[in-house]
């Protein structure tokens, strides 16, 4: 039996991931920005983000087709940041990421 695949669904993946990436990025770079986000809250942020990418491997290819059209309307670093998630290879957690080798992957690769 072929995998459903809710496309709104998966689509909704994408966005916020690349939404809570961005969110996620600029504090770590802004920290005193948003006093409110305290450890406990940074700890669901990366929660939820980790999920997203999570619904978006789910899915499979069609979470792959479905993050680069997104990237396609919105080439920015949340939705490239997203599409490096999903490559063959790439951590499967934020917590394993090298902060300052994704930041230069997305400066080299975004517009």
């Amino acid at each position: 039996m072929p995998k459903i695949v809710l496309r709104e669904i998966v689509r909704q993946h994408a966005e916020m991931a690349a939404f809570l990436w961005t969110v996620y990025d600029h504090h770590l770079l802004h920290p005193d920005e948003n006093p409110d986000m305290d450890e406990e809250r940074l700890a669901r942020l990366v929660e939820r983000l980790d999920a997203h990418l999570d619904g978006l491997r789910i899915a499979g290819e069609a979470g792959r087709e479905i993050a680069e059209e997104i990237y396609a309307e919105y080439p920015e670093a949340g939705e490239l940041f997203v599409l490096r998630m999903l490559m063959e290879g790439a951590p499967r957690r934020i917590a394993e990421l090298d902060l300052e080798k994704v930041r230069a992957y997305l400066n080299v690769n975004g517009t």
